[in-house]
């Protein structure tokens, strides 16, 4: 059976001579992933590969402090800097916000009331979040703002947003 997997971030560097890593997370929330004992990299395209948790500690709300199994020199863990990490789909829904913005991924967007598809993939910028989904067959990208967003139902799986005239054109 195909495991689901959920993107929760990137390696962003290297700290310290032990090859602990720092992580960049999106879950929404501050968490030392307690409990967790497996993360998964994208070695190449759809190609997931399971490293064992030694520890993990706290650096902010969305950073933190991870040890790898195997990975015990500096140079060693500089291989897997940039790399992204996913959970599964079972311990994403464990230890993401509810809020957060890559929560929604999965759900249907609505505009005004018309189904435009499945969110695939969430962007967050500074004062905004892109919502990647296939709009008759082509990419778009939707922004949900405060301007935009009108309720996100998550018993119904659904967000709902008011979109300016003319931005679904763009993609037509």
């Amino acid at each position: 059976m195909a495991e689901n997997y959920r993107n929760i971030g990137r390696l962003v560097a290297v700290h310290g001579l032990q090859g602990e890593l720092v992580l960049l997370h999106r879950l929404g929330r501050k968490t030392s992933l307690k409990g967790l004992k497996t993360l998964f990299l994208e070695e190449r395209k759809d190609e997931m590969l399971p490293w064992f948790i030694q520890g993990v500690r706290v650096k902010s709300d969305e950073e933190l402090f991870v040890k790898l199994e195997g990975l015990d020199t500096k140079e060693a863990a500089r291989r897997v800097v940039q790399k992204e990490v996913w959970l599964t789909e079972r311990d994403f829904e464990h230890f993401a916000g509810k809020s957060a913005p890559i929560s929604m991924v999965g759900f249907r967007l609505l505009d005004s009331g018309r189904d435009l598809g499945e969110i695939l993939e969430v962007i967050e910028q500074p004062h905004q979040v892109l919502c990647r989904i296939d709009l008759e067959g082509k990419e778009a990208l939707i922004p949900v703002h405060e301007q935009t967003l009108r309720k996100v139902d998550p018993r119904k799986r659904e967000v709902h947003v008011e979109l300016p005239d003319g931005l679904l054109e763009v993609y037509r």
